[in-house]
């Protein structure tokens, strides 16, 4: 019970660090004239991200690479079960912008990379995990993702509708002090950094303890937890409905999570696919094709059946993952 409390309030420092970095840096960013659309699209989206980042690293780091794994699988598919499920019952998501159109593609194709590279092991017939070669390979395909993210900004800055829903969002104060965003900044990568050491420490504990996989813990505690800055916005996001603003804060970490972060992990330490992570991997990327039809062969609108559709599945998946010998 105490490395599962300690477990948790790691993670609820771990937002509070992602939070008070993202103020600090986008205050910082605004105050030297850099455009709030152009924070939006990157300190904000990626700054939500900066949670999975900082424990995949440490994790990598002390060789919990299945808590680093479970902790990037598990949050893209609960960002896309339950968060992207939860926050269309709240509002029905619509696609008006080009720019969200555009990352949808790129995200399946990310995932599907991702997902042939841990099953080019079991074809060769060798341990299945994603080595420094795949991980430059994943960096490389990020670094074209934030090209064509930034020429498509450039090209349709002017009608973009999610462009014009970040410009017109007040995604920081103006009035605060320099000193206090800079403040926050650190303070911000204190608690990164501290909750991160505290999370991975109490998850591996709580899975000796109760006798489940890192893994296990990864996708369902840590990752859940790490997603509620994803939850929030984009439930803050079709509340004032600002659709495209709340599909593109998942689709945008979903990327950033399987060419970035897990990447990186994997350039520290070699990341083994653990027992029962193809299908996790085969869920996340089955969530993610069933979002191209929907959106390019519809009407381009995610109503509340298909968000009830998409908590349903998480559920199930995770009533199966919880109950399979794998865990």
């Amino acid at each position: 019970m105490i490395a599962f409390l300690g477990t948790c309030f790691g993670v609820a420092v771990l937002i509070g660090g992602g939070v008070l970095l993202v103020r600090g840096a986008s205050e910082i960013a605004t105050r030297f004239g850099i455009s709030p659309m152009i924070v939006g699209l990157t300190i904000v989206s990626f700054g939500t991200s900066t949670p999975e980042l900082v424990i995949n690293v440490l994790g990598a780091l002390k060789g919990e690479t299945a808590l680093a794994f479970g902790n990037v699988v598990g949050s893209n598919i609960s960002n896309l079960g339950l968060v992207l499920g939860m926050t269309t019952l709240i509002a029905p998501i619509s696609i008006q912008g080009g720019l969200v159109r555009r990352e949808l593609p790129l995200l399946l194709l990310g995932t599907t990379v991702l997902t042939v590279m841990a099953l080019d092991g079991v074809l060769e017939g060798y341990p299945p995990a994603i080595g420094r070669s795949d991980s430059i390979v994943l960096l490389l395909m990020f670094c074209i993702f934030m090209y064509i993210t930034a020429m498509d900004f450039l090209r349709t800055k002017e009608s973009d509708r999610l462009l014009y829903d970040i410009a017109e969002s007040r995604i920081v104060n103006d009035a605060s002090k320099l000193q206090f965003s800079v403040l926050f900044l650190l303070l911000g990568c204190t608690l990164l950094f501290v909750g991160g050491e505290i999370t991975v420490r109490n998850a591996s504990a709580l899975a000796s303890d109760f006798g489940i996989s890192p893994t296990i813990v990864g996708l369902f505690v840590v990752a859940i937890g790490t997603s509620m800055p994803e939850l929030v916005t984009s439930i803050v996001a079709a509340l004032r409905r600002e659709s495209d603003l709340a599909l593109g804060n998942v689709i945008g970490s979903n990327i950033f999570n399987s060419l970035f972060v897990l990447p990186v992990s994997g350039l520290v330490r070699r990341i083994a696919i653990p027992e029962g992570g193809l299908g996790d991997l085969l869920v996340s990327w089955a969530l993610a094709a069933i979002l191209i039809p929907i959106f390019f062969f519809g009407k381009r609108r995610l109503g509340r059946p298909a968000g009830a559709f998409f908590l349903l599945a998480y559920i199930t998946y995770a009533i199966i993952r919880l109950n399979s010998p794998a865990g």
